[in-house]
């Protein structure tokens, strides 16, 4: 499968039932029915089907730079890089899956690879202070749970203007023209108060990710 992401945007009967039993179906058929989307993907994925890519990538490249933003302190330069990464790899080399969270333990992994990668080579080509070691945990869901919940923490620690303005942009795909429609400024001003919320979550999300390891 031939894979171009230029176009993509950096920007888961009958009778009475007990209210937790009914729930817990609810929940059991949600997770079953997930589980067998992430499979279809997955294998359709693995035998070129570019429709099939173009869903993966929609339903996981919001979630995927949220992880590598914040496995990269921020780096939104990196984080990009990296998400590209992942799923230039996942169409050639992603396979039979059993489960949505097997799908994006994939994912998680490949992404934590490339990082690794690109933080080898830059500490061969910089004399500045190594960076932080990538967190490591027996329990990978729970470490990749960890660090969302830190870039949330660090979102929700920026003033409101600032963390508008950052799910704007990465979140939400939007150009600083459209920004600056929104705000009523221009795209010069959006473009001063992006590099100031930037630099402000680089701060939190290198802070958060010290503390978790």
């Amino acid at each position: 499968m031939s894979v171009s992401l230029e176009a993509m945007p950096v920007s888961v009967s009958g009778g009475l039932m007990h209210p937790a039993g009914a729930a817990l179906r609810v929940q059991t058929s949600s997770s079953t029915t997930t589980d067998a989307e992430a499979c279809r993907l997955a294998a359709g994925v693995a035998r070129g089907d570019e429709a099939a890519f173009r869903e993966l990538y929609d339903r996981y490249q919001r979630r995927l730079f949220r992880f590598t933003l914040v496995l990269s302190q921020g780096d939104e330069l990196l984080a990009g890089d990296t998400l590209q990464s992942v799923f230039v790899t996942a169409a050639s080399k992603l396979r039979a899956v059993q489960s949505e969270e097997h799908l994006w333990n994939w994912l998680a992994r490949i992404a934590r690879q490339h990082l690794a990668k690109a933080w080898r080579q830059r500490r061969r080509e910089s004399s500045l202070l190594p960076l932080a070691d990538l967190p490591e945990s027996p329990d990978l869901r729970q470490a990749d749970s960890m660090l969302e919940q830190g870039l949330d923490a660090a979102l929700q620690a920026l003033e409101p203007p600032e963390r508008e303005l950052i799910e704007w942009f990465y979140f939400d795909g939007l150009s600083h023209k459209d920004i600056a429609e929104r705000l009523d400024a221009t795209s010069k001003a959006v473009s001063s108060r992006l590099e100031r919320a930037r630099a402000r979550l680089r701060s939190l999300l290198a802070r958060t990710l010290a503390h978790e390891t």
